[in-house]
Order: C-alpha cells, then structure tokens, then sequence
C-alpha cells in the first residue's frame, strides 16, 4: 500500500497538451515563476488559492473526468487560471485580466 507521502507526490490526473497564454507567459516571467512549477502543482492536486468548496469540486472532477480548475495568486499579484478540459485532451494556464 502506497504511504501518504507517495500519493501526495503522484500525478492525479493526465494533462494533455499543455497551453500558455501570451498573457499568461508575460505574467510568469515577470513574476519568476516557471510555468512548469505551476503545472506540476495543479497536477498533484493542489489547487492554489480556491475556497473548500471548489477544491472539493476538483477532487470530484479528478474522479469523474470533469474540467479541473486551479487558482494561483503570483508575487506580482496577477492572478492565474490553470484549467484542464474534461477530456483530458488540453491543460491551459491563463491570466485573469483585471479593469
């Protein structure tokens, strides 16, 4: 039986092709913050900066092969969405855009 250890630091899910927005990538690099850390951390299951509900939510779409969504505040303060569609075919980091 795996330990807790090993399960946290498993892959949950595929990723599919991944996707950076040009805007997404700007935020990155001026924040210094690989896009790949990011990635990995939406694929081990931790979902950033989402309310109980909404990681409650993942965990469901992880088991059902729903769209899976990842919430990250960089240093900078822009915020980033990680999504990755139910198909598993695609997982894109996006930046939410701000007035």
């Amino acid at each position: 039986m795996p330990s807790q250890t090993d399960t946290a630091n498993r892959v949950r899910f595929k990723a599919g092709r991944p996707n950076v927005t040009p805007a997404a990538a700007a935020a990155l690099e001026l924040a210094q913050v690989p896009e790949l850390l990011l990635l990995a951390r939406h694929l081990h299951g931790d979902w950033g900066d989402l309310s109980e509900r909404d990681c409650l939510q993942n965990e469901l779409a992880v088991l059902l092969d729903m769209r899976i969504l990842s919430r990250f505040v960089l240093p900078t303060g822009s915020v980033t969405w990680i999504v990755t569609e139910a198909d598993r075919s695609a997982t894109t980091i996006l930046l939410v855009e701000t007035d």
